[in-house]
């Protein structure tokens, strides 16, 4: 009994010795984690991004004078958004406080004019009035226009009073309705509202943004060019190493990934230095578009790009930039083929 059981024992340790010859013949098998996949997926990404930031920087020149081109590209209708959304703010800012200035008759007393702005007042469909009298307007005449010495040879003023109401409802159609019904007050000579030059500019900017947007479109083919072209270079430049990245089983996206990255790399820094550009106009403006709006009294400032704008501006560069490699190489990669 005792030998069966030692020929059992042997032949269960040969058997198991079998079993492990098998699962360790030849190569081992080994099964990659969705996780490794993607962290190597990944490296490899950042690999190339890197490798195609140096290979940019190893010729300066020309990627110099692409990012020349593509800044001045970008910064052209970046600017003309930048002037429209100004224009916009100096309409809105307007329209937003607009008065009816009601002349007296010259023969209208201070007192009277006094008691017709108090009257004012009372209407339902007036928010506040200011009263210029005859003697304020030749004031404020004297220190602003330079002329005050006229006033000297006149044996009376001959400026009336002035009675500024602010309308409750500031609507376009609501205004000239409520100037018609202060018209016929028996003290008033005339009821002015200085709306026409705002509905021109309103006119003006509805037309300036039709023409920003036709020439974003034109720069953002121009854009496409650029790129585009660089990018054909690039791939002309490096013929025989595509070739051999074929021959040894690369695929197309392989091969693609370095140049999409150059797009990116030439989106990023075009937007940044558009950009710059974009407010370095802007500050070189700052100083005369001051000194003209102190001229009208206004507290209108030059906006620049915000956040938000900012954000956009770099979105778009960099899609573009990626957009135009991406249509460069999808056409002369099919044309590079191992013989």
């Amino acid at each position: 009994m005792e030998n069966n059981l030692r020929n059992k024992g042997a032949v269960r340790v040969e058997q198991k010795t079998r079993r492990d010859a098998k699962v360790h013949r030849g190569a081992e098998h080994h099964k990659l984690k969705v996780s490794d996949k993607g962290r190597s997926y990944l490296r490899h990404h950042l690999e190339v991004a890197e490798q195609s930031y140096r290979s940019l920087l190893t010729k300066p020149l020309t990627t110099f004078m692409t990012l020349a081109v593509l800044a001045i590209a970008l910064a052209l209708p970046g600017s003309l958004y930048t002037g429209l959304k100004n224009l916009q703010q100096l309409g809105q800012g307007w329209e937003g406080d607009p008065r009816v200035a009601l002349y007296l008759k010259i023969g209208v007393t201070e007192s009277e004019a006094e008691i017709l702005s108090r009257e004012l007042l009372l209407r339902d469909d007036v928010a506040a009035t200011e009263l210029v009298t005859a003697e304020q307007g030749m004031l404020e005449f004297k220190a602003m226009s330079g002329f005050g010495e006229v006033f000297d040879f006149l044996d009376q003023n001959p400026l009336p009073a002035v009675i500024m109401v602010m309308p409750l409802d500031l609507s376009v159609t609501d205004i000239p309705l409520l100037q018609s019904k202060l018209l016929v007050l028996p003290q008033v000579d005339e009821a002015v509202v200085d709306m026409e030059w705002v509905q021109r500019l309103s006119a003006f900017v509805a037309l300036a943004e039709r023409g920003v947007w036709l020439l974003t479109g034109l720069f953002v083919l121009a854009v496409l060019l650029v790129v585009g072209n660089t990018i054909r270079l690039s791939i002309e430049s490096r013929r025989e190493e595509i070739v051999i990245a074929k021959l040894v089983g690369a695929t197309d996206a392989y091969v693609r990934r370095p140049f999409l990255y150059d797009g990116i790399w030439y989106g990023i820094a075009g937007g940044v230095i558009a950009w710059v550009l974009i407010q370095l106009s802007l500050l070189l403006l700052n100083s005369p578009v001051e000194q003209l709006v102190k001229l009208y009294n206004s507290q209108f400032e030059l906006v620049g790009l915000g956040f938000v704008d900012t954000l956009l501006l770099l979105a778009i560069s960099i899609l573009l930039g990626l957009l135009g490699a991406w249509l460069a190489v999808g056409r002369h990669l099919r044309q590079i083929q191992p013989r």
